[in-house]
Parts: C-alpha cells; structure tokens; sequence
C-alpha cells in the first residue's frame, strides 16, 4: 500500500497561539512531530501542512517536505485533505492510505502509526480509524482539552466528546476512562468523501472531527494503544509534555544526528 502521513499545523491556536513552534528540549514541537513521524518504517514519506510560512520554513530548515495550504481550514482533517491533493499532483499518482497525525502530539511513536495501520490489512470495510489510550486520572477525564471516547464491543466508536463520557454519577464500579489519541489514517477515497461531508451539529457543538464520521452513519476503528501520549493544548500541558520526555529514548535518537 502507498501510505504518506500528513502533520496538519498552524499557529492561530486559541488555545495556545503558536503553539506548533514552542520549545520543547530544544526542539519546536513540530519538529519533534515531524522526526518521530518519519521514522516509522510503514510510511513512504512524511509532510506538514500548514498555512504558515514560519512552520513551512522550518520544516525545510530541517530538511523536512511541508505543504502550504489555505488559511480558511476549520479542521484538521481539512487541511489533510488539501494537502494530500497537492503531494498526489507532485507524486504523480493516487495514495491508498492517509495518516493525519496531529501537530500537538509531540509523544508520538513510529510504532503508534504502524500499530494505527494494522486494520487496513485485516478489514477492507475500514475507512478510517483513531488510536485511544486509557486514562489514570480524574484531573485528565474531566479535562475539556483531552476528547474522550466511549466504544462498543466490536472496538468502533459511539461517541466522542470534550465532556467526561461515561458519567460515574450513577455508576459506582471502576469503568475504564478512555481518550482520543490523535494518530488518524484515512482511506484515500473516504478522506475526499469525509472533506465533502456537511459539517454536523455535534462535531460543531464538540469541535471533534470525527463526530461528522459518526453523524453521516459510518464508522470509526478504534485501536488501544499501550504507549503513553499525551497532546499540547495549553502551556501546562506544554510542561508537562517537556518533563515526561525527558528521558525519551525516540528523542534523543533524533536530537544527536
């Protein structure tokens, strides 16, 4: 299978404006994103798309291949698809599979994007699907940065929200709390069908992409992953990334070359 990722990024974040070139051991986010990304040996090759000429120039500093796309972009997933379109042209050809991997996920793993692959080589009913990681604490489940997900028996999503989803009002059990992890391949054909979708009033409502997948009555794969992620919404968060990675072994592979 031909099989790119996509980092989608810019730096109007309303949350934490420029968020993609903050500092983290050294290294803008995005640079950590786009090293880590690259070196998963199931990919043919890594982009970024941005509507930024500072993260474009950066990427090409490090000798990285960026995109320019539109500013007017209100989803990742957008963005991803515009790009795709653009890479498709250079290349010559049509791509099978998509991984749009989030450009405030600096955590990410080569093994992550393999480990997000694997449906499309079992099932070739999966359009696309989302990795998802358990959760420890209340401090992260009641977080309206962290998107949760709540999923049924054949590992496909319900729901996705900002909101702690399952409530415990009701329920005094332990229950798995499970978040999105933002590692998304996409089957080439279904993210030009997903780009065409009209917007939902959940995804509106929640600002989650994947809420148009469910709206429009298809489905989202979801496969657990063991291997800590945690994203960069906020300033904290950006220490608290900067200290769990520390001594990260992914990292300092690519800071000494």
């Amino acid at each position: 299978m031909k099989v790119i990722a996509i980092i989608p990024a810019r730096m109007e974040s309303s949350r934490f404006p420029g968020k993609p070139m903050a500092i983290i051991h050294g290294m803008p986010m995005i640079g950590h994103c786009y090293h880590r990304t690259s070196l998963c040996a199931d990919l043919m090759d890594t982009y970024v798309a941005t509507c930024n000429q500072e993260i474009f120039d950066y990427i090409e500093s490090i000798g990285g291949k960026a995109v320019m796309t539109k500013s007017t972009h209100e989803r990742a997933s957008d963005r991803t698809a515009e790009a795709m379109i653009k890479i498709e042209k250079q290349l010559g050809y049509e791509l099978d599979i998509v991984v749009l991997v989030q450009g405030d996920e600096p955590m990410t793993t080569p093994d992550s994007i393999s480990l997000a692959l694997k449906p499309f080589k079992k099932d070739t009913s999966v359009n696309v699907v989302n990795l998802y990681g358990e959760m420890h604490s209340d401090d992260e489940f009641n977080d309206p940065n962290e998107v949760k997900v709540v999923i049924d028996r054949f590992s496909d999503a319900i729901y996705f929200s900002r909101e702690p989803i399952p409530s415990k009002k009701k329920w005094n059990k332990a229950h798995p709390m499970f978040k999105q992890i933002c590692v998304i391949p996409f089957r080439r054909e279904y993210l030009l069908k997903f780009n065409n979708m009209e917007e939902t009033d959940l995804e509106r409502i929640e600002s989650i992409d994947m809420l148009r997948v469910l709206e429009h009555g298809d489905k989202v794969k979801m496969v657990l992953s063991q291997i800590p992620s945690f994203s960069v919404d906020t300033k904290k968060d950006l220490e608290n990334v900067t200290s769990k990675m520390t001594s990260d072994k992914l990292m300092l592979s690519y800071l000494s070359s």
